[in-house]
């Protein structure tokens, strides 16, 4: 079988000579006939649903809405909570009672607030009875009118803050106090954070709890840009949390827009299964099954291994003197064919095609998928022989 180099120096310029053969190096050339006997086949980049997966590390999350941070409207002392961190709370459900003797005289202050108001109420309305038969002064009717207005805003002040403080209103009016304020949980979550112990005496600054809806916790992925375009939205992840080895599953909800400083970008995931063991902050490793991705693939007979690393043979355009002198040289029985290796890196693997991601200019190449190991050794023999071997 004859091979023919396409490092000719015959018939071409000196001056051409040298960049032509840096340009060509890689290049096997061969006639019809021969890649007929060698058995060459062309075909084109396909797109195939191959599934992967892409290895990635994440951490779980929730939204800052999920996030809630309990503390007291009024300083007191602890007198009796039930919670640990990590204990389930319900949406309504007392989590603290806080104790202070000055509830006592807001309750006393309120009381007294209800009574004055109503008192004074009453004595402005009898005043603007009287005013219809002119019987009191302008000056009566104002002074009426100001205690009334002042101890409205009063009584109605107190009685806000008496609801804001969780006081049964109906009993504080029926004369029953109480020294102590009861804080219920605004969700239904589990508790991630627990400041305080029985006695503590805490302030409306302090955070007494932390409670999380964990029926909105998410996995929070990382994920480098080059996989980006294999993730979409819907696509299962499994995932194993730092310290065990159960595998759980969530899906791909959001595809972060900001590529950070080290070129990632993060992927919001929703958890399938709402589990206890959960809490914020737990890193996890997990899979994202990129299975539905459409991926540029070739055959696996396609690509070669040569020295450590993959190659593929494109068909390149001949650039040879037959094609620069048109009738000088030219025959057409027997034309060649140009084939230029290309070194590529393959992604993943499966069912007999293998992701191969190739530069614009190749896309449409036409790559020889079958006969690609002939050729590797033509090109070898080739380079040992000299410019042309029989």
């Amino acid at each position: 079988m004859m091979i023919t180099s396409c490092n000719r120096p015959d018939h071409n310029a000196d001056e051409t000579e040298d960049a032509h053969e840096a340009e060509h190096q890689d290049i096997v050339m061969l006639s019809t006939e021969q890649a007929e006997v060698a058995g060459i086949t062309l075909g084109k980049l396909e797109r195939k649903q191959l599934s992967g997966t892409i290895k990635v590390n994440g951490v779980l999350d929730v939204p800052p809405q999920q996030l809630i941070s309990i503390s007291t409207p009024m300083g007191g002392f602890i007198r009796n909570t039930s919670l640990l961190q990590g204990s389930k709370v319900k949406k309504g459900e007392v989590i603290a009672t806080i104790e202070n003797l000055e509830f006592i005289q807001l309750q006393q202050d309120y009381l007294e607030a209800k009574s004055q108001f109503e008192l004074t109420q009453a004595d402005y309305e009898r005043q603007l009875a009287l005013a219809k038969e002119n019987v009191n002064s302008q000056k009566t009717i104002q002074q009426s009118k100001t205690a009334y207005i002042t101890w409205q805003a009063r009584y109605k002040g107190l009685r806000e803050k008496l609801k804001t403080l969780n006081f049964d209103m109906a009993g504080v009016e029926a004369g029953n106090f109480t020294n102590a304020i009861r804080l219920y949980s605004p969700i239904h979550g589990y508790v991630t954070e627990v400041n305080v112990n029985i006695g503590k005496f805490v302030s409306p600054a302090d955070v007494l709890f932390e409670i999380v809806d964990t029926e909105h916790l998410h996995a929070e992925l990382i994920i480098f840009e080059k996989d980006v375009a294999k993730v979409k939205i819907g696509q299962n992840v499994r995932f194993t949390l730092a310290n065990e080895s159960e595998e759980r599953e969530a899906t791909v909800y959001l595809i972060g827009r900001e590529i950070s400083p080290d070129r990632t970008i993060r992927i919001h995931c929703h958890i399938k299964t709402e589990d206890t063991e959960m809490l914020p902050g737990m890193y996890l490793s997990a899979l994202v099954e990129t299975g539905g991705a459409l991926v540029p693939a070739l055959p696996n007979e396609a690509i070669i291994d040569y020295q450590g690393s993959k190659f593929i043979f494109v068909s390149v355009a001949e650039h040879t003197e037959e094609e620069a002198r048109p009738g000088e040289n030219e025959t057409t029985e027997d034309p060649h064919h140009a084939f230029q290796m290309v070194g590529i890196t393959p992604g993943i693997s499966e069912l007999g095609y293998t992701e191969v991601s190739l530069p614009d200019s190749l896309v449409d190449a036409d790559v020889v998928v079958k006969g690609a190991y002939a050729l590797l050794s033509s090109m070898r023999n080739t380079e040992e022989g000299g410019h042309h071997h029989h």
